[in-house]
């Protein structure tokens, strides 16, 4: 043990050492900071990785990528056997060795595998991916590197979307039982799936089978061409930001969402059907204009009441006795909340930002559905309810409209990646829906009216001065500033705000809502100036866009 020890120690501090004294953090995205810091964290979590893997007995993933920031950023992240995000308990783990000095690697990798009783030698697997940033092939090698160095294997996948890597972890961890752990099988569970579900008609009433996607210029871009072969006739997309320009940059499901306008490449027409994705591929939101040219944003929150209220009507035509809920957080539009409880009577939970908060919620629910308003979600099926759905899906003895509509549950279950939010299985399952209602997009919109609301960032000197409580709802510290921002609120009518830390750099995310969008702009404005004098900000002081 201590020659594999001792070898991991010098080839780290030979090839990446840790070259400055930054305290790098591991959040509720993984890591993520200026590619150039890097490469010391990327290969100790390659030797982290392959250390679980022994721990679980199991394929622990690794993927490296930055979602939706932009290129100068990267980041990694481990998925857990299950697909899951990294054990709690973990995260303070990764973020000790990413950040002990050079001579001390090797004294804490050994206080790793002592304390988790992991037995160095054990056979251990590790499947890496990574987004299409430049930065990143240099990145996975040091992942690669780290794993071996302690004797570990490795599956490098090359260029992946990140719910894809998640897919894979699980196919392979189930024996296969979730399906085969390589791309033809993700496309082939999803796209044969879809094509049952939609039958001989790709229209269906105000329901047209073409749509213009936004693909970030991201890896999502990439993977829906691949798609597309596999669907056919279908769907017909038409893809814009397919990777001729900078990744993220005025595009992506972020930049739609926070400046609520189309990308800049896109030149939309009245009722034109259109989506976005993020640059690994896990989020998703939609967008159109409207009769009058105004631009009309669906995002997460819209996505997960549609799939929620059809859903809700499947299991009632099934005849199946199963409980749903829907998981939201405190950045769900309020219209939202008050349409799933009060029209779709599904039960609300909120839980903390942060997609392990809401899928570890969601699995409460025999059909759990999980969607930030941010576009990533997705929904989840207890073992409960699959063994009922697929019972029920081949009963001779019920009548033949409930064992139809199984059927149609059942399939659904295959469009989904139950395993992460993942906005390439989450575009065909909105499809799925919308062509099963004949809707258009403003059909779909007419469903209840988003409250105005206005998403500002204020960067600051330490992100952890911001305390918060009520899943995030309210601040505790630093004192005072839930008072001035309780204040604020109440100038402006319908108006409701938070401020929380972010989980991957020095900022605070602040969120507004209110009766117009003029009064929702100057709530956030007010509450993110607060932030700044109260919080110790740095940097320009915060404006709204233009």
């Amino acid at each position: 043990m201590a020659d594999i020890l001792n070898n991991s120690q010098q080839l780290g501090a030979e090839k990446y050492p840790r070259k400055s004294e930054k305290l790098i953090q591991y959040g509720t995205s993984g890591f993520r900071t200026k590619a150039e810091e890097l490469a010391h964290v990327m290969y100790r979590m390659g030797v982290l990785a392959a250390f679980r893997s022994m721990q679980k007995n199991a394929v622990i993933g690794v993927m490296i990528t930055a979602s939706h920031n932009d290129e100068p950023d990267n980041g990694v992240k481990l998925v857990d056997p299950h697909g899951e995000m990294l054990e709690a308990s973990w995260e303070g783990i990764a973020t000790k060795l990413a950040n002990v000095k050079n001579e001390e690697l090797k004294s804490t990798m050994c206080d790793i595998l002592e304390e988790n009783k992991i037995e160095l030698g054990k056979n251990a697997m590790v499947y890496v991916g990574r987004d299409t940033r430049p930065s990143s092939p240099y990145l996975a090698q040091a992942v690669i590197d780290g794993v071996e160095s302690v004797q570990g294997c490795v599956t490098d996948f090359g260029i992946l979307s990140t719910p894809q890597l998640h897919f894979f972890v699980t196919c392979q961890n189930t024996n296969k039982a979730y399906g085969e752990p390589n791309e033809e099988g993700y496309f082939k569970k999803l796209a044969s799936a879809f094509k049952a579900l939609r039958g001989e008609s790709a229209d269906n009433g105000q329901y047209q089978h073409s749509l213009t996607l936004d693909g970030a210029n991201g890896v999502g871009a990439l993977k829906m061409k691949i798609l597309q072969e596999y669907l056919g006739n279908s769907l017909e997309v038409s893809i814009f930001s397919s990777g001729d320009g900078k990744l993220n940059y005025q595009c992506g499901a972020d930049y739609v969402k926070v400046l609520q306008k189309p990308p800049h490449s896109m030149q939309l027409e009245v009722g034109q059907r259109a989506a976005s994705l993020d640059g690994d591929a896990d989020r998703l939101v939609y967008f159109y204009l409207d009769t009058q040219g105004k631009f009309k944003l669906l995002d997460g929150d819209k996505i997960a009441t549609l799939v929620a209220g059809y859903l809700k009507k499947l299991v009632k035509e099934s005849g199946l006795n199963l409980n749903m809920g829907l998981v939201q957080t405190a950045y769900a539009n309020g219209s939202s909340t008050e349409y799933i409880n009060n029209t779709l009577g599904v039960e609300v939970a909120c839980v903390p930002t942060g997609v392990k908060y809401l899928h570890h919620r969601a699995l409460d629910f025999d059909i759990g559905v999980y969607f930030e308003a941010n576009g990533h979600g997705t929904v989840i099926f207890s073992p409960t309810a699959t063994d009922m759905i697929k019972k029920a899906a081949s009963d001779e003895t019920l009548p033949s409209d409930q064992v139809a509509t199984a059927k149609r549950l059942f399939l659904l279950m295959d469009v989904i990646n139950q395993t992460v939010g993942d906005a390439l299985s989450d575009l065909l399952l909105v499809e799925t829906v919308l062509h099963a209602f004949g809707w258009s997009l403003a059909e779909w919109d007419a469903a209840y009216t988003d409250l105005p609301n206005r998403q500002m960032k204020v960067s600051v000197a330490d992100r952890n001065v911001i305390q918060t409580t009520d899943a995030e709802r309210r601040c505790v510290e630093p004192p005072g500033l839930q008072t001035e921002i309780d204040s604020i609120v109440a100038k402006f009518n319908k108006g409701r705000s938070f401020a929380r830390p972010s989980g991957t750099e020095d900022v605070v995310r602040v969120y507004a809502e209110a009766d117009t969008q003029a009064n929702a702009d100057q709530l956030a404005h007010q509450v993110a100036l607060k932030i700044y004098e109260l919080a110790n900000g740095v940097g320009t002081v915060p404006s709204l866009p233009n």
